[in-house]
């Protein structure tokens, strides 16, 4: 298909009958054999299985086409449970595991009416930073392929950087989510604790781990977070929550919208260009209208110490389900 690569146009493409399910499947494919040979993105890729998918979508297109993202190509982070698909979490100790069910974060977005095309490379149990960790090869950035992606979604955010899928699952403990997002100029929410079940998520620390969406823009990380959230009894920490979200559409004014920066967080280290980004931002927020002001986060200081106290205590206790 030709137009805006976003969840919001494919899907609205593919409900229409513009285009086909399978011809979006077939073009985020061949995208992804003419890009992912040089960066690495993806662990498993399963052909068949999205084009019959796809397929199943075109035919009964009168009865699902109000689904929220019917017929969009998606990847999924691999150690997310994926039911008759490989799980491995890059890791040697899970190779040839197939996982007999579904995550529930999965389930929702087989639902919701997308295509799954594969699952994408991380570090081993989704411990590191750079995608360089994987015992089955290292994700390169695509802006850049001598620059790391980040990690540990690297091959999540890799792969909607180079436009082989609008939207893939990540999974984020202490920023595995949010800083190869930001390293490969994508989108990455992780949210509040408890919002999306870990139903299914191979566990790095319990009390930290969320799903997440990483999408190409806000508007479809939004809409991929009103299809991911929710309460799931199969999550001892699932929350129920009664208020509906904010809403996927973005809103017509900024008008007194107040707007809060940690600036104690903005400490030295960070390189003149990626400052002089960030204050563009927030200047440009507040020519639309949007108050700036800037809040204290007086616990903050505490947080890498409590962090690493917490993820290593937790990791211990997780991975001995594998070695004992």
């Amino acid at each position: 298909m030709t137009g805006p690569f976003t969840i919001k146009a494919i899907r609205n493409a593919v409900a229409s009958g513009s285009t086909s399910a399978v011809e979006c499947c077939e073009a985020a494919l061949a995208r992804i054999r003419e890009a992912d040979g040089s960066i690495g993105a993806f662990r498993t890729v399963d052909p068949a299985r999205a084009l019959s998918r796809a397929a199943d979508l075109d035919r009964r297109r009168q009865e699902l086409a109000h689904l929220p993202l019917f017929g969009v190509p998606v990847a999924i982070k691999d150690n997310i449970c994926t039911r008759d698909f490989p799980t491995t979490a890059a890791s040697r100790i899970l190779e040839g595991y197939v996982p007999p069910y579904d995550a529930a974060a999965v389930e929702r977005l087989t639902a919701a009416g997308a295509v799954i095309l594969g699952k994408t490379n991380c570090d081993e149990f989704a411990m590191g930073s750079s995608t360089e960790n994987s015992a089955y090869g290292v994700t390169r950035n695509p802006w850049d392929r001598e620059r790391t992606p980040g990690g540990s979604s690297g091959g999540s955010a890799a792969a909607v950087a180079a436009q082989m899928v609008p939207l893939a699952l990540g999974s984020d403990t202490g920023g595995s989510i949010r800083q190869p997002a930001a390293l490969c100029g994508v989108v990455g929410l992780k949210p509040t604790y408890g919002r999306v079940s870990r139903y299914g998520l191979l566990a790095f620390a319990s009390s930290l781990d969320q799903i997440g969406p990483i999408t190409g823009c806000v508007e479809d990380a939004a809409v991929a977070f009103e299809v991911l959230a929710g309460h799931d009894p199969r999550d001892a920490t699932s929350v129920v929550y009664d208020e509906t979200t904010a809403g996927a559409q973005a809103p017509e004014s900024l008008d007194g919208l107040r707007i809060g920066v940690p600036r104690s967080l903005i400490r030295e280290g960070v390189e003149p260009g990626v400052l002089e980004a960030f204050e563009r931002a927030l200047a440009a927020l507040e020519g639309c209208g949007a108050r700036i002001s800037t809040v204290e986060l007086p616990h903050s200081r505490y947080g890498i110490a409590a962090y690493y106290l917490i993820a290593t205590a937790e990791a211990s206790a997780n991975l001995a389900r594998y070695d004992g």
